[in-house]
Order: structure tokens, then sequence, then C-alpha cells
């Protein structure tokens, strides 16, 4: 008897915010912070993503946990809890790179190696947690909620990104995923979503951050040119 899979509510955003801080941990790591046009840069995209990690737990709160609630009182209460240290880590996060910023070029590399020390135990303690939400928050609501349902939660996160952002968590997302779930999440847009937010997605999103044989892959199987 074959088991269907059931609708993966945070595996591809996880995914994508894991590629993310993976990839500043190698920068941050790697970082000649007496260059301060490069060191500049990458504070900016670091900036960027923490705001793209904290709007995600804004999502889950908003949409997601009240919806849980709901069901089963309580049950979002330890992913609370850990969003409310997430939110401590985003604030000491933000005064060290102010510190940096403000500091003599001589002491940027101290700085900067007291931001990554700090930015390290941040992605620790996040990546714990998306695995507490997906190894243990997830069967829950399979329990919980029929794959529809929890497909019209995501929905409504996704109707209240602007364009900007949509773009930002695809260009995370889509390198992040295997083939096959690239193609679905794809095709499923390609099916319901506007033309034009489809097509933004693929120039903008796709193309940027794919390998070109990922992306002739890709248009191969949506039907769309290369």
């Amino acid at each position: 008897m074959t088991v269907m899979p059931r609708y993966d509510f945070y595996g591809p955003i996880h995914k994508g915010l894991r590629l993310g801080l993976s990839r500043l941990m190698l920068r941050l790591g790697s970082q000649d912070f007496t260059d301060s046009v490069s060191a500049a840069a990458l504070l900016a995209d670091l900036r960027a993503q923490l705001a793209l990690s904290a709007a995600h737990l804004e999502h889950e709160e908003t949409h997601l946990h009240k919806a849980l609630d709901a069901r089963l009182p309580g049950a979002a209460r330890t992913l609370e809890d850990q969003h409310r240290g997430h939110q401590t880590r985003f604030a000491q996060l933000a005064r060290l790179m102010a510190a940096l910023e403000a500091a003599p070029v001589a002491e940027h590399p101290a700085h900067g190696h007291g931001l990554y020390l700090a930015f390290s135990a941040f992605v620790a303690e996040d990546f714990h947690h998306m695995h507490e939400e997906e190894a243990v928050t997830g069967p829950i609501l399979h329990r919980l909620f029929a794959d529809e349902e929890l497909q019209a939660i995501e929905m409504t996160i996704i109707a209240s990104l602007t364009p900007d952002e949509n773009i930002a968590y695809m260009r995370l997302m889509l390198p992040a995923m295997t083939p096959a779930e690239r193609a679905g999440l794809l095709s499923g847009m390609k099916a319901g979503a506007p033309a034009e937010a489809f097509a933004a997605v693929i120039e903008l999103a796709a193309k940027p951050s794919l390998p070109a044989r990922d992306f002739d892959r890709l248009a191969g199987e949506l039907g769309i040119a290369a």
C-alpha cells in the first residue's frame, strides 16, 4: 500500500532560511573587516537576511500558531518562547553591527569576530528550532489539519507578502530545494497564480539563483523558455 506524503508546511521555507543563514555564516567567518566596502555589503546582506527571518516568525505567529492553538490550546507555547529568544538575538546582532560600524577601522576585526560568534549562536538556536517545528510540530499539524487547511494557511501568508518579500524568499528557497520540489512548487504557481507573478518569480528568483543546468531542467519541466 502506497502512503501518500502529507503537505509539507515547514520544509520549503526552512530549506531556504537554512541556506541563507549558512551562506552568511561562511561569509562572516572569512570576511576581512578592514575592507570597509566589502564589510558594508556583508552587513547589508546580514540585515536583509535577519529581516526575512524575523518576518518569518511573525508570519508563523499570526497565521499558523493562532490556528494551532485554536485546535490544541497551548500547542504553540514552546515555539513562541523560542521566537522570543530569537527576538533577543536579533536585538543583540543589531547592536553588534552598529558597534562595528561606529568603531575605528583598526578595531573592526575584533568587532567582526564578536559578531560572527553571536551570529553562530543564533544560527545554532534557529536550526534547532526549525528541526523541532518539522520533527515535532509537523506531525501535530498533520493530525489536526487536513492538507487543504494547511495549504490555505500558507496561502494567507503568501498573500500577506509584498512582491519584493516574495522574490527574496524565493531566491533562497528555490536553490535549496530538490529539482522535483522546485518543479512541483512552480508548476502549482504557474497553474494558480497570476501570469505576471509567475513570470516575476522566474525572471527575478529562479534565473538568478539557479545554476544554468538546473534552470534549464526546470524550464523544460515547466514548459517555458530557458
